[in-house]
């Protein structure tokens, strides 16, 4: 992970979210209150303001540095699931990560977000993206790259089917149906970021 890599992960999960913030708004206004989109971009907005400096610090330092940024801007719920995946994926995360490194480190903080949301898989979050794409990930093998992205990808699909046990959806009880999980569908888009610069 030398620097101009670590500046172009940033740049690709921050610039993904700001330019799907109206989708992801528009997600939210369907089974939220509405502010989803606009949370999460101004989170990555200030993201994006200190790339250079995030890109110059070690990884697990400018995770935490991101996760706490997300914490002090996105608000809302958003705010402290995402900061606490990314400061867990900070604490967790070796330099330079192994595959395997990777896969147990991102594994404790998707426990950390279940913790700190009261919140597991199956119940129409974040958690129903985070969750298979770590089991994707501990799998490891061949194209994992490609797996990865399709794997989160349809999980955000395949929240659309289901009814919210958690969240502001939740209050909409079988209203929630039919659409899919704003969380969902910002953390496949980061997750396919990621793929993607990773891929060339």
């Amino acid at each position: 992970m030398d620097q101009a890599l670590q500046k172009r992960l940033i740049e690709a999960v921050a610039s993904t979210v700001i330019a799907h913030a109206e989708e992801l708004t528009n997600l939210d206004s369907a089974i939220g209150d509405g502010d989803h989109g606009l949370n999460m971009k101004r989170g990555f907005t200030e993201v994006m303001a200190d790339v250079d400096g995030l890109a110059a610090k070690p990884l697990p330092d400018a995770l935490r540095a991101i996760g706490t940024k997300l914490v002090m801007k996105i608000g809302g719920a958003s705010g402290p699931l995402y900061g606490t995946l990314f400061l867990t994926l900070g604490k967790e995360l070796a330099d330079p990560p192994t595959p395997s490194d990777a896969a147990r480190a991102f594994g404790v903080a998707v426990a950390a977000v279940m913790a700190r949301g009261k919140s597991e898989p199956g119940q129409k979050t974040m958690l129903d993206v985070l969750a298979p794409t770590q089991a994707e990930l501990a799998a490891g093998g061949d194209d994992l790259l490609v797996r990865l992205k399709t794997r989160a990808a349809a999980s955000a699909e395949a929240t659309v089917p289901m009814r919210a046990i958690r969240g502001r959806a939740s209050f909409l009880g079988e209203r929630s149906i039919g659409h899919m999980d704003p969380g969902a569908r910002s953390s496949s888009l980061m997750i396919e970021a990621v793929c993607d610069v990773l891929g060339g």
